[in-house]
């Protein structure tokens, strides 16, 4: 277990990706809203799959499931987006369905295996273990996040926003 966790209780928010029960801590989620049209980006990162109105605030979308090297996540009704803050950032992650908020102490929160961690794959920085539920993959978002911006560096962009220079006149 992570000396990070041996004594801490954590809120999570869970939901599902594919059949596979994730879960977040609660202090970077701002709120879990119904799934709704998202318009797309013109070019954009595979990863971002367009942008919501939420309440007139713009937020881009990123797809859970190809975020987490899976197909993309179907529209259903189950279908959430969780609008999340992270590095001073918010964006919305669609989910197949929100699950529940859940408090685990830190006698049930496990490292991820170290053959996972020794790849470079980080996106998971713990499981959770309950009796007689399948683990809980704790996710940290700021190594999605770097997804995101590595997905953009290969789609050919940058992952900075660049600012056009003004044109000359003659």
């Amino acid at each position: 277990m992570s000396p990070a966790f041996e004594e801490a209780r954590i809120e999570l928010a869970c939901f599902e990706v594919h059949g596979q029960r994730y879960g977040i801590d609660v202090q970077q989620i701002r709120e879990i809203v119904r799934a709704q049209t998202v318009t797309p980006l013109p070019r954009a990162p595979g990863l971002i799959e367009g942008v919501i109105d939420l309440r007139g605030a713009i937020i881009p979308v990123v797809d859970a499931g190809r975020a987490l090297g899976r197909e993309a996540i179907a529209e259903s009704p189950k279908s959430r987006i969780v609008i999340v803050e992270v590095e001073g950032l918010v964006f919305g992650l669609r989910v197949d369905a929100a699950a529940e908020v859940i408090v685990v102490s830190g006698s049930e929160i496990g490292d991820a295996p170290p053959l996972v961690t020794h790849t470079g794959y980080e996106t998971v920085r713990a499981v959770v273990r309950r009796e007689g539920e399948p683990p809980t993959l704790m996710l940290s978002l700021e190594h999605l996040l770097e997804s995101v911006y590595r997905s953009a560096l290969a789609h050919g962009g940058s992952a900075a926003v660049e600012t056009p220079a003004p044109a000359s006149g003659s």
